[in-house]
């Protein structure tokens, strides 16, 4: 479902008025544009109510509202009559803007070329630094993001050098952008808090307001929801005091937003039906409207009303033809699809919303229109309209060079050549929609694009489907090796999703580099079947399937991973254990048997991530009696391995709780657990109130181990805000968490050799809660993290680490020692049942 959101592009600020905005629109936020310089005025030039700057005025007029042909005509006239060689600068600069908008990326250079030009002679910074703002967002937009930095650092000096303090902040927020761009979003964070303290220090007038804001919207769109949150509501109470009616609406539009990105649904509600209730304009009122209206359709279907859907109509009806308009009419027309409304009102909607980007020579909003007209016919089945509309679209944003455009249409059209059995022209479709994914990995998660993707709904479908068309018993090599890169290239999409950053660094690597006596299993869930290809040292890939609907195959995962509970019964547990054994092990055993392997390494997909894989079960004996086991987020995450913790002397950072804290139960044995370890390997350790945030990133930073060791209550889940570690003081978040263990590595280049995390879970029903473990091992930079799926009695964690520990200085790979460990337990019989010793998985390198 497309929802209404702000996209954060590049700020400008107004000279003049001293205005920082970040526009309310359905579509991407446009810059406010700055006014000419008026004081002191250029002889000979009557500014207030000449001719030229009344064709300026409109122009800026039909800019704010979205008509950027129509501002284009009116500035090019108004270029023509002004000779002021500053003015022109700024028209030229207007102008570079609007082709921007409209995707015209050579009228866009060449305007802002004009505009540098006539400003050399001049020694206008204040105008300077508009244009080179401008500048910077058309290098941004044509993906010259290191030359956008550099040109708004320039901009930012140029600021300065004029005493405008708001285009300084505004600069500064634009190079954030960039960083975020570049995968560097760590500085980008560090860049925008410190302009917030900047703005903390500011007394409470309206540029406060809307700094804050636009803090607040870019902090959502990276991810920092509870920050983000925070900054708004401090956005919004300023507001309301200094009785600012039309920003405080703005700043609520926003938190609401927010407060729905954090699953706070009838929170979100109320905020959007007070702003809906409050503003004044009629495109303000719609989209407090039309979000209210989508969040009902996805959380209380039944509660939507028919008055509100006719508010909503009424007031599109009353807006202008402008880009936020069109958007808004899409908008609308999605959800009444969503809830199945009768095809002769949606279909009224689109067409004049196609009608209007048309009448505007805005092709973005035409190709969005005429695809959702093409969406709309594919839910009808009728193909060849369906076709036909979703190709021109995807002609017209080829055209535009819009690539977010571009990747939905080409899915889209895979689906509709799916749908009618052409599946080699489906594989061509979506082959290209994944290329363009991969390409926009960073806009997709950094900044919300033009059409706000939503990653289940949109972005891992298409991955699926094209390895779904891959696979198959005819499959050729080459297929079958594309479709191993195309689940790889799902496992990074979907970190990516999880931290909302594309910085996961990708090393590829060969299953013959890493270990000859290891077999990779990649196994998917595709909406008609479990499919898996294997890959062995030297060998070709192999594929086999098990037929099924997704959702049978995913009750089984689910009913297995329940049977795992002491109480449940041996005989049921076992049923599913040899089950799923027969999915994915027996079609391949004696390929295993033939290559002599040691090691399954598994890169499972969706819920299978949550299921330990040592405790299949083949009818005689436990997998784990049978191989080392270790998982793998794709081969391409793993970090090259390194054997120095087989050799002497290996250090040790252990920490932990022992005693109750914030809610979570005490943990007694990890004192044993500890010491039992520390016996074999020296240890700095630090307990329960030493065991805090600060003491850990001191000790991170100033000493170099090889191994660290956190016994404490964790929680891994399929929501990065929600995945966390317990120290004595507070729940660390796993991007804190992140953190502090890549600020190691600026000071101390050697990875973590091997992470335990011996007393987490996973986050009690969410079906995708082992992402959170896989991002947490993969972002960690350890090469190895040990970690478990559910709680378990600490006395027998206690042993198993102790086993572990013992078995790993025995010259045993990682993988080796922890299956030694897991079947120590598995002798005695009051640890036998799986529940004991099954949650331990070993994740990354296994060497």
């Amino acid at each position: 479902m497309l929802n209404i959101r702000f996209r954060f592009k590049p700020i400008h600020y107004s000279i003049c008025l001293g205005l920082l905005v970040l526009v309310l629109v359905v579509t991407p936020a446009r810059a406010k544009l700055p006014v000419l310089p008026s004081s002191p005025p250029p002889q000979g030039v009557l500014l207030a109510q000449s001719e030229p700057f009344s064709l300026l005025e409109q122009g800026r007029n039909f800019y704010e509202g979205g008509r950027f042909t129509e501002a284009i005509a009116l500035w090019q006239q108004a270029a023509h009559l002004i000779s002021n060689p500053v003015q022109r600068a700024l028209i030229f600069s207007y102008l570079s803007n609007a082709y921007q908008e409209l995707g015209q990326w050579q009228e866009a250079e060449t305007a802002i070329q004009e505009s540098l030009r006539l400003l050399q002679a001049q020694g206008d910074r204040a105008v300077l630094a508009q244009v080179l703002n401008t500048q910077g967002s058309l290098q941004l937009a044509k993906g010259q993001t290191e030359a956008a930095f550099e040109t708004w650092k320039q901009a930012e000096a140029a600021y300065i050098a004029s005493g405008d303090r708001v285009g300084q902040w505004g600069s500064i927020m634009n190079q954030a952008q960039a960083l975020q761009a570049l995968g560097l979003y760590r500085r980008a964070k560090t860049t925008l808090e410190q302009l917030n303290a900047q703005l903390q220090t500011l007394p409470d007038f309206p540029l406060k307001v809307s700094g804050l804001r636009s803090l607040g919207v870019t902090l959502q769109v990276v991810g920092d929801l509870a920050e983000s949150q925070q900054v708004l509501e401090q956005s919004l109470a300023i507001a309301q005091r200094l009785n600012l009616g039309a920003e405080a609406n703005a700043s609520l539009f926003s938190l609401a937003n927010t407060l729905r990105a954090l699953n706070q649904p009838q929170a979100a509600l109320e905020a959007y039906q007070t702003v809906a209730q409050t503003a004044t304009h009629p495109l303000t009122q719609a989209q407090a409207q039309l979000n209210q209206l989508s969040l009902l359709a996805e959380t209380e279907p039944t509660a939507i009303s028919q008055p509100l859907m006719t508010q909503i109509q009424d007031n599109l009806g009353k807006l202008p033809p402008s880009r936020a308009a069109i958007y808004s009419q899409i908008n609308f027309a999605r959800t009444l699809l969503q809830l199945q409304q009768p095809v002769d009102k949606i279909q009224p909607i689109l067409s004049q919303a196609t009608a209007q980007a048309r009448q505007l020579q805005d092709a973005r909003a035409e190709s969005y229109a005429i695809g959702q007209q093409g969406y709309l016919a594919q839910q009808m089945q009728q193909w060849p309209l369906a076709e036909q509309q979703t190709q021109q679209a995807l002609a017209i944003a080829q055209t535009s060079h819009a690539d977010n455009l571009i990747a939905r249409w080409q899915g889209q059209l895979g689906q509709i050549w799916q749908q009618q059995g052409k599946l080699a022209q489906a594989t061509v479709a979506y082959g290209e929609a994944v290329k363009i994914l991969q390409s926009l990995r960073q806009d997709l998660v950094a900044i919300n694009p033009e059409v706000q993707f939503s990653f289940r709904d949109n972005v891992e479908p298409i991955y699926r489907q094209l390895v779904g068309l891959l696979l198959n018993e005819n499959s050729t090599q080459a297929q079958l090796r594309q479709a191993r890169e195309v689940i790889e290239s799902l496992q990074l999409a979907e970190l990516d999703n999880f931290f909302r950053e594309a910085c996961v660094d990708i090393q590829p690597q060969s299953i013959e580099q890493l270990d000859p006596q290891a077999a990779v299993i990649y196994p998917i869930i595709l909406p008609d079947r479990l499919a898996a290809i294997l890959s062995l040292p030297g060998k070709p890939l192999s594929y086999y399937a098990v037929p099924g609907t997704a959702a049978e195959i995913e009750q089984t995962f689910e009913q297995f991973l329940e049977s795992l509970n002491r109480f449940f019964s041996n005989s049921e547990r076992l049923r599913l254990a040899q089950q799923i054994y027969q999915w994915l092990i027996q079609p391949i055993q004696a390929e295993l048997i033939a290559n002599y392997t040691q090691t399954l390494v598994f890169v499972l997909d969706g819920t299978m991530r949550n299921l330990p894989m040592a405790a299949l079960h083949d009818g005689q004996q436990y997998l784990i009696e049978q191989y080392q086991i270790a998982i793998a987020p794709g081969l391409k995450l793993l970090v090259p391995a390194n054997l120095s913790l087989r050799q002497q002397p290996v250090k040790m950072l252990a920490g932990g709780l022992t005693q109750a804290r914030q809610g979570f139960s005490a943990l007694p044995a990890v004192e044993a657990e500890i010491a039992q370890i520390t016996t074999q390997i020296p240890a700095q350790v630090f307990l329960d109130r030493e065991f805090t945030e600060t003491r850990l990133q001191h000790q991170l930073q100033h000493a170099s181990f090889e191994v660290v060791h956190l016994a404490t209550h964790g929680q891994f889940s399929s929501n990065a805000d929600s995945t966390f570690i317990l120290a004595w003081d507070r729940k660390i978040p796993v991007k804190r968490f992140e953190e502090i263990l890549r600020f190691r590595q600026q000071t101390n280049p050697n990875p973590i050799e091997l992470l335990v995390l011996s007393a987490c879970q996973t986050a009690t029903g969410d079906k995708q809660a082992a992402l959170g473990l896989a991002g947490v091992a993969v972002r960690s930079g350890a090469r190895s993290t040990l970690a478990t799926l559910w709680p378990v009695q600490d006395e027998s964690t206690a042993e198993l680490m102790s086993e572990f520990y013992h078995n790993l200085l025995r010259q045993n790979t990682k993988a080796e020692a922890l299956r030694q460990a897991q079947l120590a337990l598995l002798k005695q019989p009051r640890y036998a049942h799986p529940y004991y010793w099954a949650p331990f998985i070993l994740v990354g390198n296994w060497l």
